[in-house]
C-alpha cells in the first residue's frame, strides 16, 4: 500500500516547464530558401517560424502581427536595408535583427550594425552555424564574422580620430542645402526630390553625402546640426556654398555608431 502511494505521489509531480521557443519571422525572396530553412529550424525544439515572407512589404506586416524574438532578413528583398532595418525595428522594439547578405562590404556591416541589426550572416552559412547564430542574437549576443568584426572596430577608431583630430573645412553645394531645407521642413525624400526636381534615389544618396561631411547619422541629427549652427541661415546670406565648422569644434549628437 505504501509502495502504490508513493507510485501516485511520483506521478503527480508536475513536469519541468519546456523553455518558451526562440519565435521567428523568415524574410527572404526565395521560396526553396525558406522551406530548407523552416525545415532546419523544425529539427529543433527551440526555435519556431512565425510568420515568413517574400518581401519586404510582408515581412513588415507579419513584424506588425507576430510577437516575434529574431527577424532573420534577406537583403536583396530590401530596396534600402538600412531603412528596412529600422522600419522592423519601429514594429518590433525588441526583436533582434539578422541580416542574411550573399556579398558584404565594410560600409554595409557598419550601416547594419548602426541601424541595430545584431547577426549578419552570408545566405551560404552552414545549417549548424544559422541555428547557433539564431540562439546567439536571440540571447542578445553580437554575430559578425571576423571581418566584420575588424571592419566594426575600425569605423570606431575612425570616428574617435575625427572627434578628436582637426579636420579640413568643407562646403554644402547648393543642391545639398536644398535637401537639408526639406529634411528640416519634416518632408519625405520623395517630396524632396519632387521640390528639387530629382529622383528619390538621388535624394537618398545626397542625404548620404551631407551625413558624411556633417558627422551625422540621421536626419534627425542633421536637423539639430542645422538648428545649433544655422546652417540655413548662413545658406540665405551666401546661396553659392556654405562652409561647415570643422569636426573638432562640433559637438557630437551621438556617435555615428
Amino acid at each position: 500500500m505504501a509502495r502504490k502511494s508513493a507510485k501516485n505521489s511520483d506521478s503527480s509531480a508536475p513536469a519541468t516547464a519546456k523553455p518558451t521557443p526562440i519565435r521567428v519571422i523568415l524574410a527572404d525572396g526565395q521560396a526553396i530558401y525558406r522551406v530548407g530553412i523552416r525545415k532546419i529550424f523544425a529539427l529543433e525544439d527551440d526555435i519556431r517560424v512565425v510568420a515568413q515572407a517574400e518581401s519586404l512589404e510582408q515581412a513588415l506586416s507579419a513584424a506588425g502581427k507576430f510577437p516575434v524574438d529574431v527577424v532573420l532578413l534577406e537583403s536583396a528583398i530590401c530596396p534600402d536595408t538600412p531603412d528596412a532595418i529600422s522600419q522592423v525595428l519601429k514594429l518590433q522594439p525588441e526583436a533582434r535583427m539578422i541580416v542574411l547578405t550573399s556579398e558584404q562590404d565594410e560600409g554595409n556591416v557598419v550601416e547594419y550594425v548602426r541601424r541595430g541589426a545584431r547577426g549578419i550572416a552570408m545566405r551560404s552559412i552552414s545549417p549548424d552555424l544559422l541555428v547557433k547564430c539564431v540562439r546567439r542574437v536571440a540571447k542578445g549576443e553580437t554575430w559578425l564574422d571576423n571581418r566584420g568584426v575588424n571592419w566594426l572596430i575600425e569605423a570606431y577608431r575612425s570616428q574617435a580620430h575625427q572627434l578628436t583630430s582637426p579636420a579640413p573645412k568643407a562646403r554644402l553645394t547648393e543642391k545639398e542645402l536644398l535637401i537639408i531645407a526639406g529634411v528640416t521642413q519634416g518632408l519625405r525624400n520623395k517630396e524632396i526630390a519632387v521640390d528639387v526636381g530629382t529622383t528619390e534615389q538621388v535624394v537618398k544618396n545626397y542625404l548620404r553625402k551631407v551625413y558624411d561631411k556633417l558627422g551625422v547619422s540621421d536626419r534627425l541629427e542633421l536637423a539639430l546640426y542645422c538648428l545649433h549652427h544655422q546652417l540655413l541661415k548662413s545658406y540665405l546670406q551666401e546661396p553659392d556654398a556654405i562652409t561647415i565648422p570643422p569636426a573638432a569644434q562640433v559637438t557630437p549628437l551621438r556617435a555615428k555608431m
